[in-house]
């Protein structure tokens, strides 16, 4: 005959499940640079985290200790309750401080002398590449637009003169 199955509840509370580590960059890195900056980061994660642990169990100890008060209890627990000053409604009055720096007489701010405008400008121009030869042929485009100009006038007119001739 077989043994006898052993009941689940009794494995599960004694074994406790292995929980495995977290990963932080490929798990293949040769030794080197990119390894070391990735196990730095790893430290600092892992380092963190027991910091934001600690403040937890920190935290929770405080509120165990101090329970949070409601805001609408009234409290006569010995303490002494303060009773708050009327407060002044605000006005559109300025504050006397205010006023007072206001009434003084400030004098008139100067201006500083304007420089002439005259002078020369302190930094010089970009010297262009080639600006004389640029000159030179926008010139010449020039000319060649007005003998252009002046070519068609002169064909306009022969046409004209040819016109009246086979008119007339």
């Amino acid at each position: 005959m077989a043994a006898k199955r052993p009941r689940d509840d009794e494995d599960a509370r004694a074994s406790k499940k292995h929980k495995k580590g977290f990963s932080v960059g490929p798990a293949n890195l040769p030794d080197g640079v990119h390894k070391r900056k990735v196990q730095k980061i790893k430290r600092e994660i892992i380092h963190k985290s027991k910091i934001k642990k600690d403040y937890a169990k920190l935290k929770a100890r405080e509120q165990a200790a101090d329970p949070p008060r409601s805001v609408y209890e009234k409290f006569d627990d010995g303490e002494q309750v303060e009773v708050a000053e009327p407060t002044v409604e605000p006005t559109l009055e300025p504050h006397p401080d205010r006023q007072v720096l206001l009434d003084r007489t400030s004098p008139e701010p100067t201006q500083p002398p304007e420089r002439p405008q005259s002078r020369t400008p302190r930094k010089r121009p970009r010297p262009q590449p080639f600006s004389r030869e640029a000159e030179q042929a926008r010139l010449k485009a020039r000319e060649e637009a007005e003998k252009q100009r002046e070519q068609k006038l002169a064909e306009r007119e022969r046409y004209r003169k040819v016109k009246r001739l086979v008119s007339s």
